[in-house]
Protein backbone atom coordinates (compact mmCIF):
# COMPACT_ATOMS: atom_id res chain seq x y z
CA UNK A 1 0.00 0.00 0.00
CA UNK A 2 1.88 3.10 -0.94
CA UNK A 3 1.01 6.45 0.84
CA UNK A 4 -1.03 7.69 -1.85
CA UNK A 5 -3.83 5.05 -1.90
CA UNK A 6 -4.84 5.71 2.19
CA UNK A 7 -7.61 7.46 2.26
CA UNK A 8 -10.22 9.06 4.86
CA UNK A 9 -11.39 5.24 5.90
CA UNK A 10 -7.30 4.47 6.44
CA UNK A 11 -6.47 7.27 8.21
CA UNK A 12 -9.55 7.25 11.09
CA UNK A 13 -8.29 4.01 12.59
CA UNK A 14 -4.56 4.75 12.57
CA UNK A 15 -5.52 8.56 14.23
CA UNK A 16 -7.99 6.82 16.82
CA UNK A 17 -5.07 4.64 17.65
CA UNK A 18 -2.58 7.12 17.99
CA UNK A 19 -5.04 9.27 19.96
CA UNK A 20 -5.71 6.44 22.57
CA UNK A 21 -2.19 5.80 23.06
CA UNK A 22 -1.53 9.77 23.95
CA UNK A 23 -4.16 10.01 26.25
CA UNK A 24 -3.34 6.73 27.64
CA UNK A 25 -0.12 8.53 28.05
CA UNK A 26 -1.00 11.58 28.94
CA UNK A 27 -4.60 12.35 30.42
CA UNK A 28 -5.05 15.72 30.45
CA UNK A 29 -4.89 15.51 26.41
CA UNK A 30 -8.05 14.28 26.47
CA UNK A 31 -9.90 17.51 25.82
CA UNK A 32 -7.77 18.48 23.01
CA UNK A 33 -7.91 15.27 21.47
CA UNK A 34 -11.26 15.17 21.68
CA UNK A 35 -11.87 18.45 20.28
CA UNK A 36 -9.67 18.09 17.62
CA UNK A 37 -11.05 14.94 16.02
CA UNK A 38 -14.36 16.31 16.13
CA UNK A 39 -13.97 19.47 14.35
CA UNK A 40 -12.02 17.07 11.88
CA UNK A 41 -14.70 14.65 11.70
CA UNK A 42 -17.30 17.78 11.11
CA UNK A 43 -15.44 19.14 8.32
CA UNK A 44 -14.79 15.72 6.47
CA UNK A 45 -18.36 14.90 7.05
CA UNK A 46 -19.87 18.37 5.64
CA UNK A 47 -17.36 17.87 2.55
CA UNK A 48 -15.27 20.67 2.66
CA UNK A 49 -12.34 18.48 2.62
CA UNK A 50 -12.63 16.07 -0.06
Amino acid sequence: MSISSIGVAHLQPIVSLIAGILILIMPQLLNYIVAIFLIVSGILGLGLIH
